[in-house]
């Protein structure tokens, strides 16, 4: 793992309530670390005190691991010996962890017209429903074509009926308003569902199992 240092990860000047370093700015490792002296940290979290830079890199080659340097902003520098490779694991799997977790806030619409029938508004709840029990925000907008536009009154209706149906599990974040030929609330997923989703059915408890009868003992049919 002592010549797997080609690129570098990064570095930060503070460290995480976890404990762990926040990884912020490009890292030095290893021979990429020109400073005389270190504050070390071994493997396991323990303090060894300052040293020359070369002791310090010694002791991570006896032990078959990097010298990290994690924060140079310090005087001196800290550094800790640890993994690089497993570190560049583990901070990718962050960075995909934080970048799924907002995937999950992104606004996702749902259109509908003024004079939607009620199988397709029921369609169109459903899809809200899922949205926002995978924790999106769903963007509930109206189109109006052509004179239907003289009666916003309808879709500010069909809105509050979709704020209404969508209680159980969202608040509004954003009223109803008209923006050009549109007119648009936004729903955000609430943290504490205050009872199911109205159109999206839940999948049944599964049923209790029933004890077997005690050897010997009839059971009526």
């Amino acid at each position: 793992m002592w010549d797997a240092l080609a690129s570098p990860l990064f570095f930060a000047d503070e460290t995480e309530p976890s404990g762990d370093f926040a990884i912020a700015r490009p890292l030095r490792v290893n021979d990429q670390i020109r400073i005389r002296t270190v504050r070390v940290i071994d493997d396991e979290g323990n303090q060894l005190g300052v040293m020359p830079t070369e002791n310090a890199l010694d002791l991570a080659r006896t032990k078959g691991l990097d010298l990290i340097e994690v924060s140079p902003t310090a005087a001196p520098p800290v550094c800790r010996i640890g993994d690089y490779g497993r570190l560049k694991y583990e901070q990718a799997k962050k960075d995909k962890d934080a970048r799924k977790k907002h995937r999950h806030f992104e606004l996702k619409e749902v259109k509908l017209r003024p004079k939607i029938e009620t199988h397709d508004y029921e369609t169109k709840a459903r899809m809200a429903e899922r949205l926002l029990m995978d924790g999106g925000k769903v963007k509930v907008t109206i189109m109006f074509r052509g004179r239907e536009i003289t009666y916003t009154g309808f879709g500010r209706k069909l809105l509050d009926r979709m704020a209404v149906d969508m209680a159980p599990i969202a608040t509004i974040e954003r009223e109803a308003k008209l923006e050009g030929k549109n007119m648009f609330m936004i729903l955000a997923p609430r943290a504490v569902p205050t009872g199911p989703p109205k159109f999206t059915s839940q999948a049944p408890a599964a049923p209790a199992a029933t004890a077997p009868a005690p050897q010997g003992v009839a059971v009526n049919a």
